[in-house]
């Protein structure tokens, strides 16, 4: 709808003005998550229209007073959070990069700045369609292909990382259940299910989206059913040994992955005891330091392992939020 929109009605009203146009940024069609459920707020025809910074204003004043009142059935201007806006939005890209992200990539992409983007921000710039990228120079696509995946030292500490979040907590289902505490083990059970939902997605060059679509974008992985049937058996276990087995056959199958992305040397995939303690982990530890071990970016070897930016906070007023997440990120990895 929103491609059919852009065409048959904002190109021509754009129509000898360089310009690139997309259906990007936030909205849950961009991912292609979007039900009927969407259609409750801000949802519509939409485009996003980029301009010099010089025509902004000209080009919306123009835009706004040429659409029509509804298209494909929809209204062009249509209700968000107590706000009336058209559906078209225009605005120069370099402003609403920086807006999004923190940084423009057609400048180039620091340490900092892969780090401190969120995953969903990356996404929301990623994925989505572009009609039309006909600004001078580099454009919107140049933008996102700067930004489509992590450089391979990089994605090898996020990596790392991801793995050592597991690490941290994978014997504390058992620790918890052996003490009568159920409800604590399935906390925990819980929150190790969210982690290897993120790694499965990391590995699978995939950034994760935020929490109300995370299992959504999982089940669209190639392989992912097995997986997905082992984090489902560890959630409605009743017992923390039924939820460790589920777990456990979950690590095993992110073990099998890691290894056959080949970024560091095979290791064993299989789940073991938790040094003398009665507890199945996969010994999430051993993935992360094989991938710190297989970084050649001195700077990226000497961070230190506690990630970036959506693995140090899960707080949406930070992530969302470029100034503060980059600022956290500063401080917490000392860049």
């Amino acid at each position: 709808m929103s491609r059919s929109f852009y065409g048959e009605v904002v190109a021509p009203l754009v129509s000898g003005v360089a310009h690139s146009a997309a259906l990007v940024g936030p909205g849950s069609e961009v991912l292609e998550f979007d039900t009927a459920r969407s259609a409750d707020h801000d949802w519509g025809p939409r485009v996003l229209v980029f301009v010099a910074a010089g025509q902004v204003a000209e080009v919306e004043a123009k835009v706004v007073a040429g659409l029509p009142e509804r298209f494909g059935g929809f209204p062009t201007v249509f209700g968000y959070h107590g706000q009336v806006r058209p559906g078209v939005t225009v605005t120069d890209l370099g402003s609403w990069l920086v807006g999004r992200l923190g940084f423009d990539p057609r400048a180039g992409v620091s340490l900092l700045d892969w780090l401190s983007a969120s995953w969903q921000s990356l996404a929301e710039v990623t994925r989505g369609e572009v009609f039309h990228d006909g600004l001078p120079g580099a454009g919107l696509e140049a933008a996102r292909q700067a930004l489509r995946w992590y450089p391979g030292d990089v994605w090898r500490y996020v990596l790392a990382c991801q793995w050592r979040r597991i690490a941290q907590e994978e014997p504390f289902p058992g620790r918890c259940g052996e003490v009568g505490d159920e409800l604590g083990s399935a906390v925990v059970g819980a929150r190790l299910a969210r982690e290897v939902m993120r790694l499965a997605l990391l590995l699978r060059r995939r950034y994760p989206p935020y929490a109300k679509w995370l299992g959504s974008a999982m089940a669209r992985l190639p392989g992912s059913a097995e997986l997905g049937t082992s984090l489902g058996a560890a959630l409605a276990a009743r017992t923390w040994r039924e939820r460790e087995a589920g777990l456990a056959a979950a690590y095993a199958r992110l073990a099998a992955w890691q290894n056959r992305v080949a970024l560091t040397e095979r290791l064993d995939e299989g789940v073991r005891g938790f040094f003398d303690r009665p507890f199945r982990v996969i010994g999430g530890d051993r993935f992360a330091e094989a991938l710190m071990a297989s970084v050649g970016d001195p700077v990226v070897r000497g961070l230190p392992v506690v990630g970036c930016v959506d693995q140090l906070s899960d707080s949406t007023d930070l992530l969302v939020v470029p100034g503060r997440a980059r600022a956290v990120t500063a401080a917490a990895l000392g860049l």
